[in-house]
């Protein structure tokens, strides 16, 4: 029996067997993990959602930024872009079935005491369990009938900030966009969207969120997350463990076993 952690998929579920059938992995046996961001971008966005709802309790994952912009088409608060290449999703009779089951997904969970899986990262405010917490917040929402509304006000790239006081639609929204779009942090750790560039090529004035000191971590603990394909699992700190490592855009498909960190490419 092993755990095991994939960065994002994108629809492309070729590449995830590929990377699976390296570990022989046995639903049943074991356990997949995904750090987000399952469609969206790759050909098999439909296939990708068929096979990862049929491994049932052998699969868990935290939703990344495509999986909430499915949401929003489903809703109807957003448009399909070409680029996105969800047509075959969204022409299904079973676009509301998953839709409805990615909503009983987190945006955070922990894999053990010490291992917490989110999609772009941890805000360096924040502790596991504070993360896990809020996390709960936005799936309280999420699972609820208002649920919609929620989605509608999730867009926004304000507020940048953290406060504990920050209520209602704003504290959802940047709870939202620090789980699935954060990257780097301006130097009073407010968020900032645009730049999406490896660190050594972004202006000084940003740094790259795992490179803030977070003074509510513990030495044991690790945050998995995906997101930023252009740190290619590069993070240099052994605490932050970057799974995207581009596989839509002709890189590989990475694999994580848990117990023992070993990491797999297609």
């Amino acid at each position: 029996m092993a755990d095991y952690i994939v960065g994002d998929i994108q629809g492309c579920l070729s590449g995830l067997k590929v990377v699976l059938s390296k570990v022989d992995f046995a639903p049943g046996k074991d356990t997949l993990y995904a750090v987000g961001d399952l469609i969206g971008r790759g050909p098999e966005s439909l296939e990708t959602l068929g096979y990862l709802h049929g491994l049932g309790d052998s699969f868990h994952t935290v939703l990344g930024n495509h999986d909430l912009n499915l949401l929003a088409i489903f809703c109807g608060v957003r448009r399909a872009k070409k680029g996105d290449k969800l047509d075959s999703v969204i022409a299904s009779d079973r676009f509301a079935k998953y839709c409805h089951w990615l909503r009983q997904k987190p945006l955070a969970l922990s894999l053990g005491e010490n291992t917490l899986l989110t999609h772009a990262g941890l805000y360096p405010k924040w502790s596991f369990d504070k993360a896990l917490g809020l996390s709960d917040e936005i799936s309280t929402a999420l699972q609820g009938p208002h649920w919609q509304q929620l989605v509608q006000n999730m867009y926004g790239d304000k507020p940048n900030r953290w406060a504990d006081d920050l209520t209602g639609e704003s504290r959802q929204r940047f709870i939202i966009n620090a789980f699935t779009r954060m990257r780097f942090l301006e130097k009073d750790q407010r968020l900032e969207f645009e730049c999406k560039t490896p660190p050594q090529d972004a202006p000084k004035s940003l740094t790259p969120w795992f490179s803030v000191n977070n003074p509510e971590l513990t030495t044991q603990q690790r945050v998995v997350f995906g997101h930023w394909a252009a740190l290619n699992g590069e993070t240099q700190n052994s605490h932050f463990i970057a799974l995207d490592t581009g596989f839509v855009w002709g890189g590989h498909m990475t694999l994580l076993r848990a117990d023992d960190w070993l990491r797999v490419q297609s």
